[in-house]
């Protein structure tokens, strides 16, 4: 992916998952993904959990789950209220 910049390339992966949620490395930084705050991610699919983009600095998209985060939510996920509409319905 590229960034905003011509020639600067923006690295975006998933490092590692776990039992407990995984960790998305950008930009430089690495920021872990708990399923027990983003429960979305808890039953799906590896493939679809590596299937992230970029949508723009700081925003990031998966297109199989149709989720987006941005850097803001995942270092302060107390302060956003998430709600699935799956969970909710329970």
């Amino acid at each position: 992916m590229k960034s905003s910049v011509r020639g600067n390339k923006t690295l975006l992966e998933i490092t590692n998952i776990s039992q407990h949620g995984f960790w998305l490395f950008y930009d430089g930084h690495e920021y872990f993904v708990p399923f027990e705050k983003f429960p979305w991610f808890k039953n799906a699919d590896l493939e679809k959990i590596f299937n992230v983009q970029l949508e723009c600095v700081g925003h990031f998209y998966w297109p199989d789950l149709d989720i987006d985060l941005s850097e803001k939510i995942l270092c302060n996920p107390e302060k956003f209220q998430l709600v699935s509409k799956s969970l909710a319905i329970q």
